[in-house]
């Protein structure tokens, strides 16, 4: 059985950033991009925990969801299953840096949220009370002060 693209990247040298996954092409003909927004660096460093992963999964999805720009492009976004970054799937052909902005933004809004988490009641989550909000607000203000706020090349593009 072939491998699948995203078991041919070089986990051994990949860095934290936003790296374009895949692009895929729908039978009407739109274009979906998929990006790997990589939090922490895969063997390297430690993976984020499932409860910070699954807070950071609610607080993005909504406010992705709910931007006034980007809203109607949103089609996913979700954790690895490896715990070390997400998946945002975009309506549309982007590179890396056409989305950096939304990200800073997105990160912000987590780093910065409080109150409640949306979504997370009996009633709208599977495993509503699996959530970290102190450790998804850390998390996500490491990525954006570390990452997100001094994007280097190397960050944008999958390592050879």
């Amino acid at each position: 059985m072939e491998k699948i693209a995203s078991f041919t990247v070089n986990h051994l040298t990949l860095l934290r950033g936003v790296y374009v996954s895949r692009k895929d092409t729908t039978p009407s003909g739109d274009v979906i991009t998929t990006f790997d927004v990589r939090m922490t660096e895969p063997n390297r460093q430690p993976p984020l925990s499932g409860r910070a992963l699954h807070a950071i999964e609610h607080l993005a999805a909504t406010f992705l969801r709910n931007h006034a720009e980007w809203r109607d492009k949103v089609v996913y976004w979700g954790p690895m299953g490896c715990l070390t970054g997400n998946y945002l799937l975009l309506s549309g052909d982007y590179e890396s840096c056409d989305i950096v902005p939304l990200l800073r933004e997105t990160f912000r809004f987590i780093a910065d949220f409080e109150g409640d988490i949306p979504g997370a009641t009996p009633r709208d989550c599977g495993n509503y009370s699996y959530m970290d909000l102190g450790e998804a607000r850390e998390a996500a203000r490491r990525y954006l002060d570390e990452v997100l706020d001094c994007m280097t090349p190397q960050q944008l593009v999958y390592p050879q």
